[in-house]
């Protein structure tokens, strides 16, 4: 009988210690995450409690299953848009103004805020190579006085949802930024963190492309990855860019860049079915994945895109590959335009740029920039954007200096290293980017004329004024500066400025701008250079000056032969 008691008595004793020891577990789990929060809330329950070791962390990891690392639903989980509570909206407008996004919702989000997996079941179940066999990266993040919140949510993102095999070192470059916080508080966090991170920091202010280049010089990794400052990596991200690079040195791997908002920092996902290109201004653009590319995938949407132009913002590279195929051009300013140039270098280089469908990473997009540059956003652009025509787009730059005659007065520098090292790679032409890597582009690779189109009788000129796709075309004063008032009469028969071409779809008009398709119907016109006319093949109907009803917009109507249906363009090669 005693001993029956005695029995009873030590499991209730090992029965109550068991629930402690869980108690405890629960505890530490709750305060381990709260000691490397931004979350207010976290930081109002727990004032008074000591930070959980990073020994206790690394048992705490050890005695439970990965995955039940579990902690309170945080604002902001699972990518789902964070409400401000009314008490601080005010706060939230008025620091909107210091990073042109929600700063308030940023900080009261987690560092380690959960995300489900946004990839699609082909990706879900995609075999890569072991990881023993992918290469290791450097992640490279640049910042300028960049928020404390997203600049630590990148870098555990990345630590989170990354094999630890295969990232190597998290190196950020500071560019000279004045934020007390990002000092000696950042290098001490960087300090504690599983993966080695450290911060290379410019004297003064050198841009995203230099800095970009020393945190590259410093990377020991077999491929350099490029992330801005406020990203998101999600699960499975890193494999599929690895892999890529794994079965091809030559290939720029881009995953698909995500939204996040700027207001509320909702996950938003991007489509898999868009491609980067670019407008007649150079101005990088994200347009449809065409048919052709379509087939060659063979319909899986797990398979990369081979993508023109890359956003440029978030890529990976073999490291000596990066150095081969020239890195980043030096001479250009600040940031802007460079993917274009590396997009076009690496293609017409025997190099690859590819969207990896499989691989999805955030990105907080801002409608305006919170930065000042030196000189304005106008000339930098312009000085870098010279630098790609100079170097790199061969006949075509007279075309891209009709369009737009104000960069060509820009102080671009010397590019003659460029061209060298253009011709001794011999690389190929602009043209056969053209017609090889991008025949969809917009930019004519053969046209009739190149100019604008003047009404004989008005001296008015035909103007875009700027619409979009959808909206009336404009008839007013010609100005001689090019822009609006450029338009190619294509191959095609279309007269087109930039994507949009003249389209007519009702008798009498209006005479309206339309996304251009290449497939005439509506979009075909035949000029005459013995009658000057401008016929509208569809319904054999002439462009006219404006009329009565509408005194800025050409008129459209039965051909009469009368001056007002007369037009010249200013550069025709027929």
């Amino acid at each position: 009988m005693v001993s029956r008691l005695k029995l009873q008595y030590c499991k209730i004793i090992l029965a109550t210690s068991l629930v402690w020891f869980l108690l405890d577990v629960v505890l530490l789990m709750y305060y381990t995450d709260c000691a490397t929060h931004a979350s207010v809330d976290c930081q109002n329950t727990n004032n008074n409690e000591k930070p959980v070791k990073k020994s206790e962390e690394s048992l705490l990891q050890r005695i439970l299953p990965k995955g039940l690392m579990g902690r309170p639903s945080m604002p902001g989980d699972m990518g789902k848009p964070v409400s401000i509570p009314a008490d601080r909206l005010e706060e939230s407008k008025d620091k909107f103004k210091i990073h042109q996004f929600n700063l308030v919702a940023s900080d009261i989000m987690s560092l380690n805020r959960t995300l489900p997996d946004y990839r699609i079941p082909g990706c879900r179940n995609k075999k890569y190579p072991p990881v023993s066999k992918l290469p290791d990266t450097s992640v490279v993040i640049v910042f300028h006085n960049e928020a404390w919140s997203t600049l630590l949510r990148t870098i555990h993102s990345v630590i989170n949802r990354s094999p630890p095999e295969l990232l190597k070192e998290i190196i950020l470059v500071d560019d000279a930024s004045e934020h007390e916080e990002l000092g000696e508080k950042l290098d001490a966090y960087l300090a504690t963190l599983p993966v080695h991170c450290y911060v290379l920091r410019t004297e003064e202010r050198t841009g995203l492309i230099r800095a970009r280049l020393k945190g590259a010089a410093k990377s020991k990794g077999k491929v350099i990855t490029f992330l801005d400052a406020h990203c998101e990596a999600t699960e499975g991200w890193l494999e599929p860019l690895m892999a890529e690079i794994y079965h091809d040195r030559t290939s720029v791997a881009c995953p698909i860049i995500d939204v996040i908002s700027d207001d509320t920092f909702e996950y938003i996902t991007g489509s898999d079915m868009t491609w980067g290109g670019f407008n007649w201004k150079l101005n990088f653009r994200w347009y449809p994945v065409p048919q052709r590319e379509l087939d060659r995938r063979a319909g899986d949407r797990s398979q990369p895109v081979r993508t023109p132009t890359m956003a440029g913002g978030l890529f990976s590279i073999d490291r000596d590959y990066f150095y081969e195929v020239g890195s980043y051009d030096e001479g250009m300013d600040i940031w802007g335009a460079e993917n274009l140039e590396m997009s076009f270098r690496v293609w017409m280089c025997g190099g690859k740029v590819l969207i990896v469908t499989c691989s999805r990473v955030g990105h907080v997009f801002r409608k305006t920039s919170p930065y000042s540059w030196p000189g304005g956003v106008a000339k930098i652009i312009n000085h870098n954007t010279q630098r790609i025509v100079e170097v790199w787009m061969d006949e075509y730059k007279d075309f891209f200096y009709k369009i737009n005659p104000g960069v060509k007065n820009t102080e671009y520098g010397d590019v003659s290293a460029r061209k060298e090292f253009r011709e001794n790679k011999q690389c190929k032409s602009f043209k056969w980017y053209l017609e090889n890597i991008y025949p969809e582009s917009q930019m004519p690779v053969e046209y009739h004329a190149l100019g604008e189109i003047k009404n004989k009788q008005t001296g008015g000129c035909v103007d875009s004024m700027g619409r979009k796709s959808g909206e009336k075309v404009g008839l007013v004063h010609c100005h001689g500066m090019g822009g609006n008032q450029i338009f190619s009469y294509t191959s095609k028969q279309a007269l087109q400025t930039d994507d949009v071409c003249l389209d007519v779809s009702a008798i009498g008009g209006p005479v309206k701008l339309f996304q251009c398709h290449g497939l005439g119907g509506n979009q075909k016109w035949e000029y005459s250079r013995e009658t000057h006319e401008l016929r509208h093949v569809n319904s054999n109907q002439c462009l006219g000056k404006a009329s009565d009803a509408d005194k800025e917009a050409p008129s459209i109507g039965p051909c009469d032969g009368s001056e007002g249906q007369k037009w010249t363009f200013s550069d025709m090669k027929m």
